[in-house]
């Protein structure tokens, strides 16, 4: 990919909780910011939720528009925020919560190599022990992401 899609202003930790859709607005708004998505993206996000769960397992939910809200994404980007909390995701227990934004096919090289990176446990736990957003960017940046 040409352009990065996560810089480290994309990257957040928190020490408490949200609800699953206070997650979402966070997701969204850190996208909108990096101006790869429009206002709408949050309500593409709700959509998507509505018809599948975005949760993946392995404490982490990826939400993201649908097929057709894709007019609402101007470049690809990520977010990536922890919820040291936690987060009720539909009854699922969600820690981290990585919002996606892909132009063209490119979510789905994304979402693999986030995929990649979060189905290991070892992964995970080095995940959850970063102390700085600067450290956890740069654990994620480290699978090519």
């Amino acid at each position: 990919m040409a352009r990065e899609v996560l810089s480290i202003g994309q990257v957040r930790i928190h020490s408490g909780s949200a609800t699953r859709n206070e997650a979402m607005k966070e997701a969204a708004d850190i996208l909108q910011a990096a101006g790869a998505v429009t206002g709408a993206y949050y309500d593409a996000m709700l959509q998507r939720e509505q018809t599948v769960s975005t949760y993946m397992g392995n404490e982490l939910a990826i939400p993201h528009g649908t097929n057709e809200t894709k007019g609402e994404i101007l470049e690809s980007a990520l977010s990536v925020v922890r919820y040291d909390g936690g987060v009720d995701w539909d009854g699922n227990p969600v820690t981290f919560v990585v919002g996606i934004a892909g132009k063209g096919d490119e979510h789905l090289e994304i979402l693999s190599q986030i995929a990649i990176l979060f189905s290991d446990e070892d992964d995970v736990a080095r995940l959850k022990q970063a102390q700085t957003p600067e450290e956890l960017f740069g654990l994620v940046s480290a699978v090519g992401v």
